[in-house]
């Protein structure tokens, strides 16, 4: 059995949308939005509300804890990816993050982090919302790919990423900021580092042809390899493809890597061989949802929190 990892939460919280469909808000910068002709918009919408459910169905039964609501508003579409309004750290630390795009700001929710105070040990909830008006935003672990063992935050400059917020989270959150400019095949610059990054406990999968600079690439490797982790470069296409769009998780039976079919599928042979030693991938059928530009890791908030002892023949009903 694997020892638990600080890297891989046990838990997560996932939003089942009922109005789901691509943000034309967030269209102009996220260039990995797509539209579906094929479909009507209540179509997509079903279609999106069923993946979350059967995602959440599969990783419970992979013996991850997940902790569904309902999002019953028309006002936010992208409710589905509820890694960039708030995080969680151990220690008992919550995070509230600047949203760039208006109608993202409706889908911070004081149910879910009253949930967390009941069900997990939460000692403080920092903020950083206020910086809005200001126009300074870090949208949560879709701007930051944090290596939690290291005590690293890697950071994609966008207009989702301020570097102002970003080094009040690492002075406030103990995190050492490594800031970069990244962009896809086209030299358009990418707005989420979630997208081209993920950091599991003994691996790490990143798009090193994003990061434009080279020395800062180099530096970037060299940081991954010197943790002891593999490090698996993805080409453009597979990032394209949400292969970076992954997040480990502990499960029933050792630690899972969560990602989508789609991201599975543009992974070559020899790079599955390698995460298999590490964890047992976990494919997710969400292609209605990566319309909206984001996958997999996106949809899941971790909770690296302490859980509270649940008292003899109680039973939740939090999710709603």
């Amino acid at each position: 059995m694997q020892k638990l990892s600080v890297q891989a939460p046990r838990a997560v919280v996932m939003i089942r949308p009922h109005h789901f469909g691509p943000n034309s808000e967030t269209a102009s910068d996220n260039l990995f939005q797509a539209t579906d002709a094929g479909r009507n918009a209540d179509e997509i919408a079903a279609s999106a509300k069923g993946e979350v459910t059967r995602a959440a169905a599969m990783l419970e039964d992979a013996g991850v804890t997940v902790h569904l609501f309902e999002d019953q508003g028309q006002e936010t579409p992208d409710s589905v990816f509820p890694n960039n309004w708030f995080s969680t750290h151990a220690g008992g630390h919550v995070a509230l993050y600047p949203m760039f795009s208006p109608s993202r700001r409706k889908e911070r929710r004081p149910d879910i982090i009253e949930m967390l105070k009941r069900r997990y040990r939460v000692q403080d909830v920092i903020d950083y919302s206020g910086l809005e008006p200001d126009g300074v935003f870090l949208e949560g672990t879709g701007a930051m790919v944090l290596d939690h063992i290291e005590r690293v935050a890697y950071a994609a400059r966008s207009n989702r990423t301020n570097e102002v917020a970003l080094e009040r989270f690492c002075t406030h959150f103990n995190f050492e900021p490594v800031v970069f400019d990244a962009a896809d095949a086209g030299g358009r610059a990418i707005y989420h580092t979630n997208v081209l990054m993920c950091i599991g406990t003994d691996f790490a999968l990143i798009g090193l042809a994003t990061v434009k600079n080279t020395a800062r690439r180099a530096e970037i490797a060299e940081r991954l390899a010197q943790t002891g982790r593999t490090v698996i470069d993805l080409t453009h296409e597979q990032i394209a493809d949400f292969a970076g769009n992954a997040i480990e998780l502990d499960g029933r039976k050792g630690r899972v890597l969560a990602l989508s079919a789609r991201a599975l599928e543009a992974l070559r042979s020899e790079q599955v061989a390698t995460l298999e030693k590490h964890a047992r991938i976990l494919p997710l059928d969400v292609s209605t949802i990566e319309l909206a530009g984001g996958s997999v890791r996106c949809m899941l908030a971790g909770i690296h929190l302490a859980a509270r002892p649940v008292p003899s023949g109680a039973c939740h009903a939090d999710e709603t």
